[in-house]
């Protein structure tokens, strides 16, 4: 069973919402962020990375930022730039990448059900992350980021979602300047907001995707919220966090692909013989993984494939049979000494929108070899998540990306 619930969203004026429109406030630095925004003062990554209103010097992290971000928020309701719908609504939300589509379903997801498991999560925290977020969250009032999630996929629930948006006109329409397409609904009808709540009575589980850090905020909020409220009924709006859920069979996965600035001390040969020890190697034209458990390689000019033998990682094992585990554990670690990719600084990790020749640029300015991996399935993602395990940091690199800013959930 998944609780679902409509909610009153903030959104901006039609005319405004290319403009206000962000991308997610994890995927730039605060250099970038801030280029991005230079002439655009309506650009919600005022909002979500405030900092870059304040001195570049300014931590992140502080009290300063979370200030501006609030204040910046006030300042966008109260010119109208956004203006809260009257009742509360679902809102379908459609992606559209070149010929790539997926429609999910924007609504308040339940905390409760996050906290005994029925919203399934696959990777680790980290606590400064999980701070930044829930301060962020409790001082703005409002969950200004969806966290990204998946179901498996019903035809029930995707005939109401379909026939919603054959007959009814989208409130939103644009193409962001990344040439990806976002195109919002309003769920508006009594009788259509019921019907989806009780169809989604009957998905068991929903699938974190994207968006662990903001969904663990969410429970931190929810926490102090209640210990701050003596007339805690269960039903107030801290109760719920701002989702977008997709069916499964919509989503689309690319590979997560690493970089790493040297061989650790070992010569080209010394290197390749090692690596020849559970891979077979050949020179290739195709630049990326044709199937699970191959990889490509990129070093010294040249392209290499890199095929795991048979025997050297569980095939069994959710987690120790992905592909990221076993570059890991045949290669990164053993061979080039990477045991931690979260603290380790000789490693990169590269999102698969940016393509075989980003991996060949970083090989040509500060690193030494790249891998491109075959993309992690849903369905792996899913198995993991079932069975309460975690798969490996940066396993799996989504597009197309969520914008913040069409929709905000407040938590009045």
């Amino acid at each position: 069973m998944s609780r679902i619930e409509p909610f009153k969203g903030l959104r901006p004026k039609v005319d405004l919402v290319q403009r206000v429109a962000s991308p997610p406030y994890d995927v730039l630095t605060s250099q970038e962020a801030r280029e991005m925004a230079k002439d655009n003062p309506l650009s919600f990554l005022h909002v979500v990375k405030a900092e870059i209103d304040l001195n570049p010097e300014t931590d992140p992290h502080s009290q300063e930022v979370y200030k501006k971000g609030t204040e910046n928020l006030k300042k966008f309701i109260n010119k109208g730039i956004f203006i809260q719908d009257e009742s509360p609504y679902f809102y379908i939300y459609q992606l559209i990448m070149g010929d790539h589509r997926q429609r999910g379903l924007v609504l308040g997801a339940s905390i409760d059900e996050y906290e005994k498991g029925l919203i399934k999560k696959h990777e680790f925290t980290r606590r400064d992350k999980e701070d930044d977020r829930a301060r962020h969250v409790n001082m703005l009032n409002a969950n200004t980021g969806p966290v990204m999630m998946s179901y498996k996929a019903t035809l029930k629930i995707d005939k109401i979602i379909d026939g919603i948006c054959s007959f009814c006109e989208p409130a939103y329409n644009f193409v962001a300047e990344n040439a990806v397409e976002h195109v919002l609904w309003v769920v508006s009808k009594p009788d259509d907001i019921e019907t989806i709540q009780k169809l989604f009575k009957g998905v068991n589980a929903l699938y974190i995707t994207d968006g662990h850090h903001r969904s663990a905020a969410a429970l931190r909020v929810r926490d102090i919220r209640r210990k701050q409220n003596p007339n805690h009924k269960g039903n107030e709006a801290y109760n719920y966090f701002l989702a977008v859920v997709f069916p499964d069979n919509q989503l689309k996965i690319m590979g997560y692909n690493r970089a790493v600035k040297d061989l650790g001390g070992l010569s080209f040969e010394s290197f390749i013989d090692k690596v020849r020890e559970c891979f077979n190697i050949s020179e290739t034209d195709n630049l990326l993984p044709l199937r699970p458990h191959h990889f490509t390689m990129f070093l010294k000019g040249k392209w290499y494939s890199l095929v795991a033998k048979e025997g050297t990682y569980p095939a069994d094992d959710p987690v120790l049979g992905l592909d990221v585990s076993i570059l890991q554990n045949n290669l990164l670690e053993p061979i080039l000494e990477i045991q931690d990719v979260r603290t380790n600084n000789r490693i990169d990790f590269i999102g698969g929108i940016r393509g075989t020749k980003e991996l060949e640029k970083r090989c040509s300015e500060d690193m030494e070899v790249a891998f491109a991996l075959y993309p992690t399935s849903i369905e792996q993602l899913m198995i993991v998540a079932d069975k309460g395990q975690v798969m490996p940091p940066k396993s799996t690199w989504f597009e197309p990306k969520l914008r913040s800013g069409i929709v905000i959930r407040s938590l009045e």
